[in-house]
């Protein structure tokens, strides 16, 4: 697909691993530069597509650190498909607070959530074959697969997804000013 000008756009696409979404709301929150955006971009799998699967991509935006053998297999998936790889937030750059649970042995958490609780009576530990076997730890994607770029944050403010893409699809090496920066 191209522009009104003729010239072929850039193709984005956007998945979330083990998070809160939060990376891509601050995405959303770019608001109305979404529509200066989608004149520059063909957005693939993302939060204004229905698309389930990543095809053929130029920037691939991530989210989430790496739980469960679904994540392994959407980050391997998407990593296929993007030419750039950039790690959005704390999450997927460091497993963020997913990771809290690291410093845990995981049958004891797992038989704290579903068997201890109170209130709960004949509890037991989920084992549906449906559900995604859980890893032992909770990895960064760069543990999984090799990333280009990241952009750190809890979560990173749309401003800072903004300044960082638009210097990406312009040919220019992104840098975010310290006040764009932001941890908390």
């Amino acid at each position: 697909m191209s522009d009104s000008i003729g010239m072929p756009r850039v193709r984005v696409a956007t998945t979330s691993l083990a998070g809160c979404f939060g990376c891509h709301m601050s995405f959303l929150d770019m608001d109305e530069r979404l529509l200066e955006l989608a004149k520059i971009v063909e957005f693939d799998r993302s939060p204004l597509t229905d698309i389930k699967h990543c095809g053929p991509c130029d920037i691939g935006l991530i989210e989430g650190g790496v739980c469960n053998a679904e994540n392994v297999h959407v980050l391997r998936e998407f990593r296929r498909n993007c030419k750039t790889l950039v790690a959005i937030g704390a999450c997927a750059i460091n497993g963020g607070l997913p990771a809290q649970r690291n410093h845990l042995d995981l049958g004891d958490c797992l038989q704290q959530v579903y068997v201890g609780r109170d209130g709960i009576e004949e509890g037991g530990v989920p084992d549906d074959p449906e559900l995604p076997l859980l890893l032992d730890r909770v990895h960064p994607i760069h543990e999984v697969v090799r990333v280009d770029y990241f952009i750190p944050g809890c979560p990173p403010s749309g401003e800072a997804i903004w300044k960082f893409l638009t210097d990406l699809i312009g040919g220019r090496t992104p840098r975010l000013a310290h006040p764009l920066l932001r941890f908390d």
